[in-house]
Protein backbone atom coordinates (compact mmCIF):
# COMPACT_ATOMS: atom_id res chain seq x y z
CA UNK A 1 0.00 0.00 0.00
CA UNK A 2 1.52 3.22 -0.87
CA UNK A 3 1.04 6.61 0.14
CA UNK A 4 -1.58 9.40 -0.25
CA UNK A 5 -2.08 10.97 -4.20
CA UNK A 6 -5.13 12.75 -3.65
CA UNK A 7 -7.66 15.43 -4.13
CA UNK A 8 -11.09 16.58 -4.68
CA UNK A 9 -13.73 18.98 -6.62
CA UNK A 10 -13.64 22.73 -5.42
CA UNK A 11 -17.03 22.26 -2.57
CA UNK A 12 -18.16 25.67 -3.97
CA UNK A 13 -18.27 24.13 -7.71
CA UNK A 14 -21.52 22.93 -9.31
CA UNK A 15 -20.56 19.21 -9.52
CA UNK A 16 -21.28 17.94 -13.18
CA UNK A 17 -24.79 15.59 -13.55
CA UNK A 18 -23.97 12.12 -13.45
CA UNK A 19 -24.74 9.48 -16.27
CA UNK A 20 -28.14 7.65 -16.00
CA UNK A 21 -26.53 4.27 -17.17
CA UNK A 22 -23.33 2.55 -17.06
CA UNK A 23 -23.15 3.04 -20.59
CA UNK A 24 -23.80 6.29 -21.14
CA UNK A 25 -20.84 6.89 -18.24
CA UNK A 26 -18.37 4.56 -20.59
CA UNK A 27 -19.47 7.24 -23.93
CA UNK A 28 -19.08 9.76 -22.50
CA UNK A 29 -15.84 8.80 -20.01
CA UNK A 30 -12.39 11.03 -21.62
CA UNK A 31 -9.60 9.21 -19.88
CA UNK A 32 -7.13 12.28 -20.58
CA UNK A 33 -9.13 15.39 -19.10
CA UNK A 34 -6.88 15.81 -16.31
CA UNK A 35 -4.09 16.06 -18.50
CA UNK A 36 -5.09 18.88 -21.12
CA UNK A 37 -5.38 21.41 -18.16
CA UNK A 38 -2.09 23.28 -18.16
CA UNK A 39 -2.12 24.34 -14.54
CA UNK A 40 -2.23 20.32 -14.01
CA UNK A 41 0.82 19.56 -16.50
CA UNK A 42 2.85 22.51 -14.77
CA UNK A 43 2.39 20.80 -11.05
CA UNK A 44 2.16 16.80 -12.26
CA UNK A 45 5.20 17.28 -14.07
CA UNK A 46 7.37 18.69 -11.03
CA UNK A 47 5.96 16.20 -8.98
CA UNK A 48 6.76 13.38 -11.47
CA UNK A 49 10.35 14.26 -11.28
CA UNK A 50 10.82 14.68 -7.30
CA UNK A 51 8.84 12.09 -6.24
CA UNK A 52 11.27 9.72 -8.91
CA UNK A 53 13.98 11.11 -6.98
CA UNK A 54 12.63 9.95 -3.32
CA UNK A 55 11.92 6.82 -4.73
CA UNK A 56 15.61 6.87 -5.40
CA UNK A 57 15.87 7.16 -1.68
CA UNK A 58 14.18 5.06 -0.29
CA UNK A 59 15.79 2.27 -2.26
CA UNK A 60 19.30 3.45 -2.04
CA UNK A 61 19.19 4.32 2.04
CA UNK A 62 18.13 0.14 2.06
CA UNK A 63 21.11 -0.81 -0.07
CA UNK A 64 23.36 1.06 1.84
CA UNK A 65 22.69 0.35 5.51
CA UNK A 66 22.10 -3.63 5.04
CA UNK A 67 25.56 -3.52 3.35
CA UNK A 68 27.13 -1.59 5.89
CA UNK A 69 25.35 -3.41 8.85
CA UNK A 70 24.30 -7.00 7.19
CA UNK A 71 21.84 -6.43 9.82
CA UNK A 72 17.74 -7.38 9.28
CA UNK A 73 16.62 -5.54 11.93
CA UNK A 74 18.85 -2.28 10.57
CA UNK A 75 16.37 -2.40 7.95
CA UNK A 76 13.20 -2.24 10.44
CA UNK A 77 15.03 0.80 12.13
CA UNK A 78 14.41 2.66 8.69
CA UNK A 79 11.03 2.56 8.70
CA UNK A 80 11.02 3.86 12.26
CA UNK A 81 13.31 6.30 11.81
CA UNK A 82 10.57 7.92 8.93
CA UNK A 83 7.64 7.12 10.56
CA UNK A 84 8.24 8.94 13.86
CA UNK A 85 7.94 12.65 12.94
CA UNK A 86 4.50 11.30 10.86
CA UNK A 87 3.23 9.82 14.37
CA UNK A 88 3.83 13.06 16.05
CA UNK A 89 3.60 15.72 13.43
CA UNK A 90 0.80 14.90 10.94
CA UNK A 91 -2.34 16.52 12.76
CA UNK A 92 -0.48 19.73 13.84
CA UNK A 93 0.87 19.85 9.73
CA UNK A 94 -3.10 19.36 8.85
CA UNK A 95 -3.70 21.55 10.54
CA UNK A 96 -1.18 24.29 9.18
CA UNK A 97 -2.25 23.66 5.52
CA UNK A 98 -5.78 24.00 6.42
CA UNK A 99 -4.70 27.68 8.18
CA UNK A 100 -2.12 28.64 5.49
CA UNK A 101 -1.18 28.72 1.64
CA UNK A 102 -1.09 25.15 0.66
CA UNK A 103 1.20 25.93 -2.34
CA UNK A 104 3.91 27.96 -0.35
CA UNK A 105 3.52 25.22 2.26
CA UNK A 106 4.40 22.32 -1.13
CA UNK A 107 7.11 24.89 -2.15
CA UNK A 108 9.31 25.26 1.00
CA UNK A 109 8.53 21.34 1.62
CA UNK A 110 10.41 20.78 -1.48
CA UNK A 111 12.95 23.04 -0.78
CA UNK A 112 13.49 21.16 2.47
CA UNK A 113 14.16 17.58 0.66
CA UNK A 114 16.77 19.07 -1.46
CA UNK A 115 18.48 20.40 0.63
CA UNK A 116 18.12 16.92 2.68
CA UNK A 117 19.10 15.82 -0.13
CA UNK A 118 22.64 17.31 -0.58
CA UNK A 119 23.18 16.15 3.57
CA UNK A 120 22.47 12.67 3.10
CA UNK A 121 25.08 12.61 0.18
CA UNK A 122 27.93 14.28 2.34
CA UNK A 123 26.85 12.19 5.02
CA UNK A 124 27.51 8.79 2.82
CA UNK A 125 30.14 10.15 0.98
CA UNK A 126 32.31 10.57 3.99
CA UNK A 127 30.78 7.13 5.41
CA UNK A 128 29.12 8.82 8.64
CA UNK A 129 28.06 6.97 11.04
CA UNK A 130 24.85 5.02 10.83
CA UNK A 131 23.32 6.91 13.95
CA UNK A 132 23.98 10.00 11.48
CA UNK A 133 21.96 8.60 8.52
CA UNK A 134 18.86 7.39 10.44
CA UNK A 135 18.52 11.00 12.03
CA UNK A 136 18.88 12.43 8.24
CA UNK A 137 15.78 10.19 7.84
CA UNK A 138 14.19 11.87 10.86
CA UNK A 139 14.43 15.01 9.31
CA UNK A 140 13.11 13.99 5.94
CA UNK A 141 10.28 12.57 7.19
CA UNK A 142 9.43 16.09 9.34
CA UNK A 143 9.75 17.38 5.59
CA UNK A 144 6.95 14.42 4.01
CA UNK A 145 4.54 15.22 6.82
CA UNK A 146 4.02 18.76 5.73
CA UNK A 147 4.58 17.73 2.22
CA UNK A 148 1.48 15.41 1.77
CA UNK A 149 -1.25 17.28 3.11
CA UNK A 150 -0.55 20.31 1.53
CA UNK A 151 -0.06 18.64 -2.12
CA UNK A 152 -3.06 16.39 -2.00
CA UNK A 153 -5.52 19.98 -0.61
CA UNK A 154 -3.94 21.43 -3.22
CA UNK A 155 -5.11 19.48 -5.82
CA UNK A 156 -8.92 20.27 -5.98
CA UNK A 157 -7.60 24.15 -6.63
CA UNK A 158 -5.90 23.13 -9.42
CA UNK A 159 -8.15 21.07 -11.55
CA UNK A 160 -11.38 21.85 -12.74
CA UNK A 161 -14.52 19.83 -10.47
CA UNK A 162 -15.24 17.37 -13.40
CA UNK A 163 -11.87 16.27 -13.87
CA UNK A 164 -11.24 14.95 -10.21
CA UNK A 165 -11.32 11.71 -10.33
CA UNK A 166 -9.78 11.48 -13.24
CA UNK A 167 -6.75 13.54 -11.28
CA UNK A 168 -6.75 11.07 -8.98
CA UNK A 169 -6.18 8.68 -11.15
CA UNK A 170 -3.12 10.25 -13.52
CA UNK A 171 -1.97 11.54 -9.89
CA UNK A 172 -1.14 7.68 -8.94
CA UNK A 173 0.06 7.15 -12.18
CA UNK A 174 2.45 9.69 -12.01
CA UNK A 175 3.42 8.14 -8.68
CA UNK A 176 3.42 4.55 -9.75
CA UNK A 177 6.07 5.73 -12.92
CA UNK A 178 8.40 7.72 -10.85
CA UNK A 179 8.45 4.71 -8.09
CA UNK A 180 9.33 2.11 -11.08
CA UNK A 181 12.02 4.18 -12.22
CA UNK A 182 13.22 5.56 -9.33
CA UNK A 183 14.23 1.73 -7.54
CA UNK A 184 15.83 1.19 -10.45
CA UNK A 185 17.83 4.09 -11.41
CA UNK A 186 19.40 4.11 -8.47
CA UNK A 187 20.21 0.05 -8.77
CA UNK A 188 21.78 1.35 -11.69
CA UNK A 189 23.85 4.22 -10.08
CA UNK A 190 24.51 2.21 -7.39
CA UNK A 191 26.05 -0.70 -9.73
CA UNK A 192 27.94 1.89 -11.98
CA UNK A 193 29.61 3.67 -8.58
CA UNK A 194 29.49 0.95 -6.16
CA UNK A 195 28.23 4.08 -3.58
CA UNK A 196 24.82 5.42 -2.87
CA UNK A 197 25.74 9.21 -1.91
CA UNK A 198 25.23 10.02 -5.70
CA UNK A 199 21.39 8.67 -5.53
CA UNK A 200 21.32 11.50 -2.79
CA UNK A 201 22.39 14.08 -4.55
CA UNK A 202 19.98 13.45 -7.72
CA UNK A 203 16.92 13.37 -5.26
CA UNK A 204 18.51 16.75 -4.18
CA UNK A 205 18.00 17.85 -7.53
CA UNK A 206 15.15 16.60 -8.47
CA UNK A 207 13.15 18.10 -5.40
CA UNK A 208 14.90 21.55 -5.78
CA UNK A 209 12.79 21.15 -10.36
CA UNK A 210 9.88 20.49 -8.28
CA UNK A 211 9.83 23.47 -5.62
CA UNK A 212 10.36 25.83 -9.19
CA UNK A 213 7.68 23.79 -10.88
CA UNK A 214 4.97 24.04 -7.90
CA UNK A 215 6.11 27.92 -7.33
CA UNK A 216 4.72 28.22 -11.18
CA UNK A 217 1.24 26.81 -10.67
CA UNK A 218 -1.43 29.43 -10.00
CA UNK A 219 -4.73 27.32 -7.74
CA UNK A 220 -8.13 29.13 -7.41
CA UNK A 221 -8.86 31.01 -4.66
CA UNK A 222 -10.07 29.14 -1.36
CA UNK A 223 -11.53 30.47 1.35
CA UNK A 224 -8.44 29.66 4.38
CA UNK A 225 -9.84 28.19 7.73
CA UNK A 226 -9.93 30.79 10.43
CA UNK A 227 -8.84 30.66 13.85
CA UNK A 228 -5.75 29.42 15.65
CA UNK A 229 -4.25 26.09 16.87
CA UNK A 230 -6.18 24.57 19.37
CA UNK A 231 -6.68 21.35 20.19
CA UNK A 232 -10.60 21.15 19.09
CA UNK A 233 -9.33 22.56 16.03
CA UNK A 234 -6.20 20.21 15.15
CA UNK A 235 -8.63 17.11 15.98
CA UNK A 236 -11.44 18.31 13.71
CA UNK A 237 -10.06 16.25 11.20
CA UNK A 238 -10.25 13.00 13.39
CA UNK A 239 -13.56 13.71 14.35
CA UNK A 240 -14.74 13.81 10.70
CA UNK A 241 -13.38 10.57 10.26
CA UNK A 242 -14.98 9.33 13.24
CA UNK A 243 -18.07 10.00 11.78
CA UNK A 244 -18.14 8.93 8.17
CA UNK A 245 -17.74 5.34 8.47
CA UNK A 246 -16.65 4.26 5.14
CA UNK A 247 -14.27 6.73 5.36
CA UNK A 248 -12.64 5.17 8.84
CA UNK A 249 -12.98 1.71 7.07
CA UNK A 250 -10.96 1.88 3.88
CA UNK A 251 -8.56 3.86 6.65
CA UNK A 252 -9.08 0.91 8.81
CA UNK A 253 -8.18 -1.40 5.87
CA UNK A 254 -5.38 -0.07 4.67
CA UNK A 255 -3.55 0.48 7.72
CA UNK A 256 -3.37 -3.12 8.97
CA UNK A 257 -2.80 -4.38 5.53
CA UNK A 258 0.17 -2.16 5.12
CA UNK A 259 1.25 -2.63 8.73
CA UNK A 260 0.86 -6.28 8.10
CA UNK A 261 1.41 -7.23 4.42
CA UNK A 262 4.58 -5.17 3.47
CA UNK A 263 7.05 -7.13 2.11
CA UNK A 264 9.03 -4.33 0.33
CA UNK A 265 11.62 -3.22 3.95
CA UNK A 266 12.89 -6.77 3.44
CA UNK A 267 13.68 -6.78 -0.34
CA UNK A 268 17.79 -6.29 0.07
CA UNK A 269 16.90 -9.47 2.09
CA UNK A 270 14.91 -11.17 -1.06
CA UNK A 271 17.58 -9.81 -3.44
CA UNK A 272 21.10 -10.71 -1.86
CA UNK A 273 20.34 -13.64 0.56
CA UNK A 274 17.44 -15.38 -1.46
CA UNK A 275 16.97 -14.83 -5.01
CA UNK A 276 20.90 -13.74 -5.04
CA UNK A 277 20.01 -10.93 -7.72
CA UNK A 278 22.18 -8.30 -6.26
CA UNK A 279 21.47 -4.24 -6.76
CA UNK A 280 20.54 -4.45 -9.85
CA UNK A 281 18.08 -6.92 -8.97
CA UNK A 282 16.86 -5.01 -6.18
CA UNK A 283 16.26 -2.14 -8.30
CA UNK A 284 13.90 -4.28 -10.51
CA UNK A 285 12.32 -5.92 -7.32
CA UNK A 286 11.44 -2.44 -5.91
CA UNK A 287 10.44 -1.04 -9.19
CA UNK A 288 7.82 -4.33 -9.70
CA UNK A 289 4.82 -3.51 -7.64
CA UNK A 290 5.18 0.22 -9.37
CA UNK A 291 4.93 -0.71 -12.80
CA UNK A 292 1.83 -2.91 -11.28
CA UNK A 293 -0.01 0.27 -10.13
CA UNK A 294 1.22 1.82 -13.04
CA UNK A 295 -0.30 -1.13 -15.62
CA UNK A 296 -3.59 -0.45 -13.62
CA UNK A 297 -3.84 3.01 -13.19
CA UNK A 298 -3.99 3.02 -16.91
CA UNK A 299 -6.79 0.46 -17.15
CA UNK A 300 -8.53 2.85 -14.52
CA UNK A 301 -8.16 6.06 -16.20
CA UNK A 302 -9.79 4.41 -19.64
CA UNK A 303 -12.60 2.97 -17.64
CA UNK A 304 -15.62 4.71 -15.58
CA UNK A 305 -15.57 4.90 -11.90
CA UNK A 306 -16.10 1.72 -10.15
CA UNK A 307 -20.53 0.78 -10.04
CA UNK A 308 -19.31 -1.17 -6.26
CA UNK A 309 -16.75 0.76 -4.97
CA UNK A 310 -16.62 -1.15 -1.96
CA UNK A 311 -16.31 -4.55 -3.26
CA UNK A 312 -13.38 -3.62 -5.46
CA UNK A 313 -11.92 -2.15 -1.98
CA UNK A 314 -12.21 -5.49 -0.51
CA UNK A 315 -11.13 -7.87 -3.42
CA UNK A 316 -8.32 -5.83 -4.22
CA UNK A 317 -6.94 -5.90 -0.53
CA UNK A 318 -7.41 -9.69 -0.07
CA UNK A 319 -5.44 -10.33 -3.52
CA UNK A 320 -3.17 -8.18 -2.15
CA UNK A 321 -2.30 -10.11 0.67
CA UNK A 322 -2.66 -13.21 -1.33
CA UNK A 323 0.28 -12.31 -3.51
CA UNK A 324 2.24 -11.23 -0.49
CA UNK A 325 2.22 -15.08 0.37
CA UNK A 326 3.25 -16.45 -2.86
CA UNK A 327 5.90 -13.68 -2.90
CA UNK A 328 7.08 -14.90 0.75
CA UNK A 329 7.74 -18.19 -0.86
CA UNK A 330 9.31 -17.93 -3.94
CA UNK A 331 12.69 -18.37 -4.70
CA UNK A 332 12.17 -17.95 -8.13
CA UNK A 333 13.26 -14.49 -9.64
CA UNK A 334 10.19 -14.35 -12.42
CA UNK A 335 7.52 -15.96 -9.93
CA UNK A 336 8.68 -13.37 -7.44
CA UNK A 337 8.52 -10.56 -10.13
CA UNK A 338 4.67 -11.42 -10.85
CA UNK A 339 3.92 -11.43 -7.78
CA UNK A 340 4.99 -8.13 -6.71
CA UNK A 341 3.52 -6.98 -10.27
CA UNK A 342 0.36 -8.62 -8.83
CA UNK A 343 0.45 -7.09 -5.44
CA UNK A 344 0.70 -3.48 -7.23
CA UNK A 345 -2.12 -3.76 -9.90
CA UNK A 346 -4.35 -5.01 -6.65
CA UNK A 347 -2.88 -1.97 -4.46
CA UNK A 348 -3.43 0.71 -6.97
CA UNK A 349 -7.33 -0.24 -6.87
CA UNK A 350 -7.29 -0.08 -3.46
CA UNK A 351 -5.33 3.71 -3.51
CA UNK A 352 -7.91 5.20 -5.89
CA UNK A 353 -11.11 3.70 -4.16
CA UNK A 354 -10.12 5.48 -1.04
CA UNK A 355 -8.19 8.38 -2.19
CA UNK A 356 -11.54 9.25 -4.05
CA UNK A 357 -13.96 8.07 -1.14
CA UNK A 358 -11.76 10.42 1.44
CA UNK A 359 -11.66 13.76 -0.23
CA UNK A 360 -15.45 13.61 -1.74
CA UNK A 361 -16.65 13.26 1.54
CA UNK A 362 -14.15 15.65 3.33
CA UNK A 363 -15.40 19.48 3.47
CA UNK A 364 -12.89 22.02 1.68
CA UNK A 365 -12.07 23.63 5.18
CA UNK A 366 -10.76 20.29 6.60
CA UNK A 367 -8.99 18.97 3.90
CA UNK A 368 -5.72 19.44 4.65
CA UNK A 369 -6.52 18.11 8.45
CA UNK A 370 -8.27 14.85 6.72
CA UNK A 371 -5.17 14.40 4.97
CA UNK A 372 -3.49 14.16 7.63
CA UNK A 373 -5.17 12.07 9.63
CA UNK A 374 -4.70 9.57 6.34
CA UNK A 375 -1.26 10.11 6.30
CA UNK A 376 -0.82 9.56 10.30
CA UNK A 377 -2.67 5.80 9.28
CA UNK A 378 -1.31 5.24 6.09
CA UNK A 379 2.27 6.44 5.83
CA UNK A 380 2.96 5.50 9.41
CA UNK A 381 1.69 2.26 8.93
CA UNK A 382 3.85 2.05 5.94
CA UNK A 383 7.43 2.64 7.84
CA UNK A 384 5.97 0.78 10.91
CA UNK A 385 5.31 -2.16 8.94
CA UNK A 386 8.72 -2.28 7.62
CA UNK A 387 9.65 -1.61 10.96
CA UNK A 388 7.42 -4.98 11.99
CA UNK A 389 8.64 -7.08 9.15
CA UNK A 390 11.96 -6.47 10.56
CA UNK A 391 11.47 -6.93 13.89
CA UNK A 392 9.80 -10.63 13.03
CA UNK A 393 11.88 -11.50 10.68
CA UNK A 394 15.20 -10.87 12.87
CA UNK A 395 13.25 -13.60 15.18
CA UNK A 396 11.51 -16.21 12.62
CA UNK A 397 13.04 -15.16 9.31
CA UNK A 398 12.30 -12.79 6.06
CA UNK A 399 10.16 -15.63 4.70
CA UNK A 400 8.07 -16.60 7.66
CA UNK A 401 7.64 -12.69 8.02
CA UNK A 402 6.41 -11.85 5.00
CA UNK A 403 3.81 -15.06 4.66
CA UNK A 404 2.58 -14.50 8.01
CA UNK A 405 2.21 -10.92 6.99
CA UNK A 406 0.34 -11.68 4.04
CA UNK A 407 -2.01 -14.13 5.69
CA UNK A 408 -2.85 -11.55 9.03
CA UNK A 409 -3.98 -9.13 5.59
CA UNK A 410 -6.38 -11.37 4.39
CA UNK A 411 -8.00 -11.95 7.61
CA UNK A 412 -8.39 -8.11 8.04
CA UNK A 413 -10.54 -7.65 5.31
CA UNK A 414 -12.59 -10.77 6.24
CA UNK A 415 -12.73 -8.43 9.60
CA UNK A 416 -13.27 -5.02 8.35
CA UNK A 417 -16.25 -6.07 5.50
CA UNK A 418 -17.84 -8.08 8.67
CA UNK A 419 -17.80 -4.78 11.33
CA UNK A 420 -18.25 -2.40 8.41
CA UNK A 421 -21.09 -3.67 5.90
CA UNK A 422 -21.68 -0.14 4.61
CA UNK A 423 -18.21 -1.05 2.91
CA UNK A 424 -19.89 -3.86 1.23
CA UNK A 425 -22.85 -2.12 0.17
CA UNK A 426 -20.63 0.86 -1.29
CA UNK A 427 -21.21 1.80 -4.57
CA UNK A 428 -20.38 4.29 -7.32
CA UNK A 429 -18.41 7.40 -5.84
CA UNK A 430 -19.17 10.69 -7.18
CA UNK A 431 -18.39 14.43 -6.56
CA UNK A 432 -21.96 15.59 -5.23
CA UNK A 433 -21.07 13.16 -2.37
CA UNK A 434 -19.19 15.67 -0.64
CA UNK A 435 -20.24 17.80 2.20
CA UNK A 436 -19.59 21.27 1.17
CA UNK A 437 -17.26 23.29 2.23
Amino acid sequence: MTSAQDGLSDAESVPPVPPRNAEEGAARHDPYEALRCANYLKFISGWVVSSTGLQMLGMAIGWEIYERTGSVMALGVIGLARALPVLIFALPAGHAVDLYDRKRVLVLTQLAFAVLGAVLAAASYVRAPIEVMYGLLVLTGCARVFNGPSRSSLLPLIVPPETFHNAVTWNSAAFQLSATAGPILAGLIIARFGVAWPVYACMGFSCLLFSISAAAVKPRASPRSAGRFTWGSMLAGMAHVRREKTVLAAITLDLFAVLLGGATALMPVYAKDILHVGPQGLGVLRAAPFVGSFAMALVLAHRPPFLRAGRALLWSVALFGAATVVFGLSTNFALSLGMLFALGAMDQISIVVRHVLVQVRTPDALRGRVSAVNSLFIESSNELGGFESGAVASIFGPVVSVVSGGIGTILVVIGVAWAWPEVRRLGRLREEEGTGG
